[in-house]
């Protein structure tokens, strides 16, 4: 039995086979709305995991909400660690996410087993903001 090679189902039309299908098992399921491939050997391997997730985004569930970024660079883990030359870098990630601008300065204050980054105002005349960040 020769196969030919469909786009998958997508959306409401998924839904509607998978609704028809259910008396099959899963992957004879997900083999009929087209989630599979033919490997070199000519044999069929169903892709479950790729039906699953076109189901659920079908349904409105949204597997990745973060969806706006752009898929490069990593991805903050709010940790740091001191370099081999005793400094502590802090990446443009976080500064960005703070809204903040090169040149702006801070005070450090040190603690037991923390440091305190308090900004300075650079503008004299704008009421004192209390902006503090902690590095635990």
């Amino acid at each position: 039995m020769a196969e030919t090679a469909t786009a998958p189902l997508t959306g409401k039309a998924l839904l509607q086979k998978v609704k028809e299908l259910s008396h099959l098992p899963r992957r004879e399921t997900a083999k009929r709305c087209g989630y599979y491939t033919v490997t070199k050997n000519d044999q069929t391997r169903v892709n479950l995991t790729d039906f699953y997730d076109a189901v659920l985004a079908a349904k409105g569930v949204p597997l990745d909400p973060e969806g706006t970024k752009d898929g490069r660079g990593r991805e903050p883990t709010y940790r740091v660690s001191v370099h081999k030359n005793g400094q502590i870098v802090i990446g443009a990630t976080y500064t960005s996410a703070m809204g903040l601008n090169p040149g702006d300065e801070f005070e450090i204050k040190l603690g037991y087993k923390h440091i305190h980054l308090k900004q300075v105002d650079s503008d004299p005349n704008k009421p004192p903001e209390d902006e503090e960040s902690e590095i635990e």
